[in-house]
């Protein structure tokens, strides 16, 4: 894995100490070298004004020329990848199961044409167990890889907030729809103090095109 050891040094001291030490891939590797990334994250019994809003939200990073990052989810994982793919922009996809794996099975076409066209990775290795405990180690990986995290729709005990504080902890950009914060999610208004900004219908545009270059500096040519 010559070309990820070639990422991997380039990584500061701190996000090394978060990176996994191997990871796997099928697909255009380039698009962790090149460009800005941001995840697009929330829940997986989205709703629908979240389908929307993820649609939206991805559609503009397409536009601007952001590859979107996300899980491979159910809800607005999902969503986030195939809006991108409609839109003719670049995708990465990080599970939490090994390559030759899938969860949800029905993400299956999904992955493999993700796999194929644009970037699939996992840190797990071929038969590596499949527990609850991956989801939140994939998630700091994405946080890592990812120039910034806009997290769409989400609840409580969502798995979301881990996306969310890796982000934070790695000095990522975080962004949480107003709708969110008007749900009283508590740890979502906790994130606030910590950095995380509200995303509005009146600042998304500026937010989103003035995000920083932490983990890349080139563009990415789509």
């Amino acid at each position: 894995m010559n070309t990820y050891l070639d990422y991997y040094n380039k990584l500061t001291e701190i996000e090394k100490k978060n990176s996994p030490k191997e990871l796997f891939f099928k697909g255009d590797f380039s698009l962790l070298e090149f460009g800005r990334r941001v995840s697009v994250v929330g829940s997986r019994n989205v709703s629908e004004m979240g389908i929307k809003r993820t649609r939206f939200i991805s559609n503009f990073l397409v536009d601007t020329q952001i590859t979107v990052v996300s899980g491979l989810a159910e809800g607005v994982d999902t969503t986030a990848h195939l809006s991108t793919i409609e839109r003719e922009g670049k995708t990465i996809a990080v599970i939490g199961t090994p390559l030759g794996q899938y969860f949800p099975v029905k993400n299956k076409k999904l992955q493999d044409q993700i796999a194929e066209e644009h970037l699939l990775v996992s840190q797990f290795p071929e038969n590596y167990s499949v527990t609850p405990k991956n989801f939140p180690i994939r998630n700091r990986t994405m946080a890592l890889i990812s120039d910034a995290t806009i997290i769409i729709e989400a609840s409580e005990k969502s798995g979301t907030k881990h996306q969310g504080w890796e982000s934070l902890r790695l000095g990522r950009e975080l962004f949480i729809m107003e709708n969110v914060i008007k749900e009283n999610i508590i740890w979502a208004k906790e994130m606030l103090h910590y950095g995380a900004q509200v995303l509005t219908n009146d600042n998304y545009k500026d937010l989103i095109e003035n995000i920083p270059y932490l983990t890349s500096k080139e563009e990415y040519a789509f």
